[in-house]
């Protein structure tokens, strides 16, 4: 059932709960890892023989299967801390994994000989002393959006696929479809829990905040939007938003909606010519160009245009409105008209209902994958609409004969609004006025359908930015790509002949000061996999 309903329009984007001082202990009481291990219990660690290897030396993509010498189910800041501590003293390889939802083989790769599994760390509670949220790297997003509103009313306006693990998720600059209402997810982290080898090999869990006088505030930035396996092993986040004020935690993050419009609309495939077909890319990149402002009413309103490769049947426009906003159902409607207008083709109306908003964080419209499958992807930040060029490619790789899979797609989201709000240097994720943010991507179940379905991933990106080296080059209509969607072929010349470097186009003048941070706070390089960031 999860299969077809992707296959037919969906993909991947108070007072109840006790207060706790969470966050606090754990990093007092692992501040190196060669006492800890002398003091605590061996966290649990899964070998060949276990029955449960099978299952985590995998995450969600299934075209990666590693094979580490053993899988460490950390529980605690403390267990993280020794077995850090060990992989350096024995000189092994270690690789971190939240909840696994990895584009590439960064946590799979045969070079890695231990991974810290963090999925059991999975707390979500609040911190009094801080006055912030600790959400632990193991909770999945459709949990911490769960504990949060039932607890206290509020919540983190991060992804759309409710199995994402928070641990990577916000490192990387997570984004979902309230984030043009309210921003990031990193737009509302206060600080980190990080475990780091120092210079002199031993491991240790410090914490770094946003205050102006953390002298650890730099590490903090950098986990702004540098992307996973950097720096540390983040072990808790706590949350809270710049402009929070008071100690009542349900003023200490956002309010989402109370209810919300749910759309889904398709234009069938047989119905539209390539003239059409570039109308409607048109009209949607306009629409997007025009109303994506932070002051834009418009900001109440996220979408996903889905133009599937012909086979699965329609082109499919998925649309969420915060239904408190000033004329919510007029602006959505307005919004399908004028993504649609002159096609000569009626949308059909598949889906049109009003729902609470807890319940539609689980809508599948918007929610990944199931994990059962194999998948690449692209990663786009466009900064204004699509060029005649770019739609032309799509048309061409998306009507093509001589490949069939309806999992095949651009899967392109609303972006701009609040997010647009944050200067680029305030966080470590640079792209803060683009409009769109998309992919190229095809999923898929056989691993003798890889070569096929990657080309085909590959051919359509390539001649799309065919006129800027095959790679969305930062420029009047680009702006690079998302690190959380790792692509290592933005390093492999094969497929970017640009001269721009695959950091530049993730970090683009950040790098500079990442590398910063990693030769502080990772100066060994203890810390890396395919693109990870280099020292200074």
């Amino acid at each position: 059932m999860r299969r077809r309903a992707f296959l037919s329009g969906t993909a991947a984007a108070g007072g109840a709960l006790a207060a706790t001082a969470a966050g606090l202990a754990p990093a007092a009481a692992a501040q190196s890892g060669r006492r800890t291990a002398d003091a605590g219990a061996t966290p649990l660690s899964v070998r060949p023989a276990d029955q449960r290897y099978a299952d985590l030396r995998r995450g969600t993509n299934q075209r990666w299967v590693g094979s580490p010498e053993r899988i460490v189910l950390a529980t605690s800041t403390a267990d993280v801390v020794q077995a850090v501590q060990q992989a350096v003293d024995s000189g092994k390889h270690l690789a971190v994994r939240s909840g696994g939802h990895c584009y590439e083989d960064f946590t799979t790769h045969p070079d890695i000989d231990v991974v810290v599994d963090l999925s059991r760390m999975d707390d979500i509670s609040y911190d009094e002393r801080r006055r912030a949220f600790s959400v632990q790297p193991g909770a999945p997003l459709g949990r911490v959006y769960d504990r949060l509103y039932k607890g206290w009313g509020v919540y983190l306006p991060a992804g759309n696929c409710p199995t994402v693990a928070a641990g990577g998720h916000i490192q990387g600059g997570g984004y979902g479809s309230m984030s043009r209402r309210d921003g990031l997810a990193v737009d509302h982290l206060y600080g980190i829990e990080i475990v780091v080898v120092q210079a002199d090999g031993t491991a240790k869990a410090v914490t770094a905040t946003r205050e102006p006088d953390d002298p650890h505030r730099e590490l903090w930035w950098a986990h702004t939007g540098g992307g996973g396996g950097n720096f540390g092993v983040v072990t808790r986040y706590w949350l809270r938003s710049p402009d929070a004020r008071g100690s009542d935690p349900s003023a200490q993050l956002p309010t989402p909606p109370r209810e919300v419009w749910l759309s889904e609309v398709a234009w069938p495939w047989e119905q539209l010519t390539e003239t059409r077909f570039a109308r409607l890319m048109g009209n949607h990149g306009d629409w997007h160009t025009r109303n994506s402002a932070p002051d834009s009413p418009y900001t109440a309103l996220f979408s996903q245009l889905k133009p599937f490769h012909k086979s699965a049947g329609a082109v499919v426009l998925d649309s969420l409105v915060d239904a408190g906003a000033p004329g919510a159902e007029r602006l959505l409607q307005r919004y399908v008209d004028e993504v649609g207008d002159g096609l000569g083709v009626r949308p059909q109306v598949r889906q049109y209902r009003r729902v609470p908003w807890l319940h539609a964080t689980q809508w599948p419209g918007f929610t990944g994958p199931d994990p059962t499958i194999r998948f690449k992807g692209k990663s786009v930040y466009a900064r204004r609409t699509y060029t005649d060029a770019q739609i032309a490619a799509a048309y061409r790789h998306l009507t093509r004969d001589d490949f069939h899979n309806p999992s095949a797609l651009l899967m392109i989201a609303s972006y701009g609004g609040a997010v647009n709000r944050v200067a680029p240097d305030a966080t470590a994720v640079p792209q803060r006025d683009s409009v769109l943010k998309y992919q190229v991507v095809s999923l898929w179940n056989d691993a003798a359908d890889d070569e096929a379905n990657i080309a085909w991933v590959r051919e359509c990106y390539r001649d799309m930015f065919a006129a800027t080296g095959g790679v969305p080059v930062p420029n009047e209509t680009n702006d690079g790509c998302f690190v959380n969607y790792a692509d290592v072929d933005l390093g492999d010349p094969r497929w970017n002949t640009s001269g721009v470097p695959w950091h530049d186009l993730y970090y683009k003048g950040s790098y500079r000061r990442l590398q910063k941070v990693k030769a502080t706070w990772d100066p060994t390089g203890f810390f890396r996999h395919a693109q990870s960031v280099q020292p200074a």
